[in-house]
């Protein structure tokens, strides 16, 4: 029997498709296939109908293993989808309602994978997942997906057309001594600026052996007017509403416009309340640092921070490489930028906190409210914002596990807590309550119950 509370809810968060199959597959089935492998993956099912009430019954199917066959035969069929991201177990025949019906799980694809896409053609067949409905995916959302396939950093590229000129020497200069600062006696000291930030990375030889910046270099280092030159959309923007002479533009001409520079004053503004060594003030650049190092600079829509009275908010272009709860979770790294992250270590910058993890360990242990991360399409963003307020109150707690448990479906107690930043020992008597209730049901016992949405 098919719980449909529980794809109910796959079909509210997780981008669930019902799809009524009569006489042969829907044409429509591998747009929705596209779309979910290129979002967040879903639960699609055959002969299956929702009523005005959201609730879901189920039809009559003439042949329901004939069905997932002819599934499995179509999708191998050359032309019809350009891969295959399935195994046999995601797709099955399950009774449920008295008949017979097909479910196929289709997960979100690994990066080497997207675009998935119908037919040939990339850029007229590939779709994405908005709301309920399928949609086209931009020639733009194409070439960012294209661009994230490959395991070459894009910012280790040599740029032969350009030299030294496009450096912001004053800005070299600053990043030097930070760099000789952290590492004295590494023999940087006696290099020249060429041989120095060739050291570093900023600058590689092209297949002559001719040194020139890299991407990285340029982004962290260059002047705007020259990053532009490579990346057309590239923009920084630091805003304090409400506070006047408090945004700091890229863009403005009053200052050189690069990543390094805008790290050093914006991480200054962020952590100005905090004490110099605080786990607050380490955990607030490592996510400064995370933004510039893992943005897509070729996106069109450029990097934004907001400090607004309770809350911090970064986004940055570009979507997650990899599936966001594996990050959650730790030791999940997959960066876009290898330059930019090399150059930012070198000034102690990254990679200190446990990543996004370590972020959230840290408003745990300020009993704050937990991070939350989003990511957006058409255009790729993600944006994660770190309240600066104490855990809600019970009654926002209990708001808040619902939230929870509509996207995650169904998770242990251990699960919630650290989704949501709370102490596990705290937690466990509102589920219980919440359980007794009506608004949870729990299966199994011990450390494994697990709990999910009653309706």
């Amino acid at each position: 029997m098919l719980d449909w509370s529980h794809l109910g809810k796959y079909r509210e968060n997780n981008r669930l498709e019902a799809k009524r199959a009569q006489g042969g597959l829907p044409h429509s089935i591998w747009e929705t296939y596209s779309a979910f492998a290129n979002t967040f993956g879903g639960i699609l099912l055959l002969g299956v109908t929702e009523g005005p009430d959201k609730t879901f019954s189920t039809v009559p199917l003439p042949d329901p293993d004939q069905l997932a066959a002819d599934f499995w035969n179509t999708l191998s069929a050359p032309g019809t989808v350009n891969v295959n991201i399935l195994s046999h177990h995601d797709v099955q025949v399950v009774e449920s309602g008295g008949n017979r019906i097909v479910v196929i799980q289709i997960p979100r694809a690994d990066r080497h994978d997207r675009p998935v896409y119908m037919g040939r053609d990339p850029f007229t067949g590939t779709y994405r997942r908005s709301g309920e409905g399928d949609y086209r995916c931009t020639p733009e959302e194409v070439r960012g997906m294209i661009r994230d396939q490959t395991d070459i950093s894009l910012d280790t590229r040599v740029l032969s057309g350009a030299d030294l000129d496009v450096f912001c020497p004053e800005s070299v200069e600053r990043y030097r001594r930070e760099v000789e600062s952290l590492r004295p006696g590494g023999g940087l000291s006696e290099l020249e600026t060429e041989a120095f930030l060739h050291r570093v990375g900023a600058m590689a030889r092209d297949r002559r052996g001719t040194l020139h910046p890299t991407a990285g270099g340029l982004l962290m280092l260059g002047w705007e007017t020259e990053i532009r030159r490579e990346f057309p959309g590239y923009s920084l923007d630091y805003q304090e509403p409400g506070e006047p002479g408090t945004r700091i533009l890229s863009s403005s001409g009053s200052w050189s416009g690069n990543l390094f520079d805008f790290y050093l004053q914006v991480y200054e503004r962020v952590s100005r309340d905090f004490s110099a060594g605080s786990p607050v003030r380490q955990a607030l650049r490592e996510a400064l640092v995370n933004a510039l190092t893992h943005a897509d600079y070729y996106d069109r829509r450029g990097l934004v921070i907001q400090r607004l009275p309770n809350q911090i908010r970064i986004a940055n272009p570009g979507a997650f490489r990899v599936d966001v709860r594996e990050v959650l979770a730790g030791g999940v790294s997959d960066p876009r930028n290898a330059v930019l992250i090399r150059l930012f270590r070198l000034i102690g910058a990254g990679g200190g906190q446990g990543g996004l993890s370590g972020i959230r360990a840290v408003w745990q242990s300020q009993g704050w409210q937990a991070p939350q991360i989003v990511e957006s399409f058409g255009p790729d963003r993600t944006v994660l914002t770190l309240p600066l307020r104490p855990m809600p109150s019970t009654a926002r707690l209990r708001q808040d596990i619902v939230v929870f448990l509509t996207d995650a479906a169904e998770a242990s107690a251990a699960e919630i807590a650290r989704g949501l930043a709370v102490d596990t020992q705290t937690l466990l008597p509102l589920l219980n309550v919440m359980e007794q209730d009506g608004i949870l049901s729990g299966e199994g016992e011990g450390p494994g119950r697990h709990y999910r949405l009653s309706w």
